[in-house]
């Protein structure tokens, strides 16, 4: 959950309503159809994802396939509609469950990241999403955002890449940067 949860970049709400047959390892992907929501009243309401955008499939990093494969033949039902973290008794399973199961603030504070939400791991897989260089369109997709602004948060963030960019032309400017011929900082005429 925590790994499907990082690396793409699920709300709580998305993952914890996901059902087998929303998860399709061979093509390496994860649909998001409906979300869970928690009323004040305790009740869990199934019903759309957050924005319109909410809806989409998204991309699962081959590096947590095998985890999630020994996940579901593990402890997930057969059945399509199987729910893939499911709670003790079979049902939704709800956040203070999961904190309780998992003993998340001990084990956060263990790690030395006290504080750490179960929604910051969103922003981790949003984060690397944004330093992959795409798009804010593809950006948008894959966090299920209909607005331009949270998909922006995150590139305006890795825009450190513009600093490593300019970095490496100050190495050429001043030569310590010579390629296999020599020829660092040489000017090349392009036509």
């Amino acid at each position: 959950m925590v790994l499907l949860a990082t690396f793409a970049s699920l709300r709580w709400g998305e993952v914890s309503a996901l059902r087998r047959t929303d998860i399709d390892l061979d093509a390496g992907t994860v649909r998001i159809r409906v979300a869970f929501v928690e009323r004040s009243t305790g009740e869990l309401v199934l019903g759309p994802p957050k924005s319109k955008a909410g809806r989409r499939v998204v991309g699962i990093p081959q590096g947590i396939v095998s985890a999630l494969r020994e996940h579901l033949d593990t402890y997930v039902q057969a059945d399509p509609g199987a729910l893939v973290f499911p709670g003790m008794k079979g049902g939704p399973l709800r956040r203070s469950g999961f904190n309780t199961r998992t003993r998340w603030v001990d084990v956060v504070r263990e790690m030395g990241l006290p504080g750490l939400h179960f929604h910051d791991l969103r922003h981790t897989g949003n984060m690397l999403a944004a330093e992959s260089g795409a798009g804010l369109k593809d950006l948008m997709a894959r966090m299920g955002h209909d607005n331009v602004r949270a998909a922006m948060i995150y590139q305006h963030a890795v825009r450190g890449a513009d600093r490593v960019i300019t970095e490496a032309i100050d190495r050429q400017i001043l030569g310590r940067d010579d390629d296999e011929d020599g020829q660092a900082g040489v000017l090349i005429p392009m036509g």
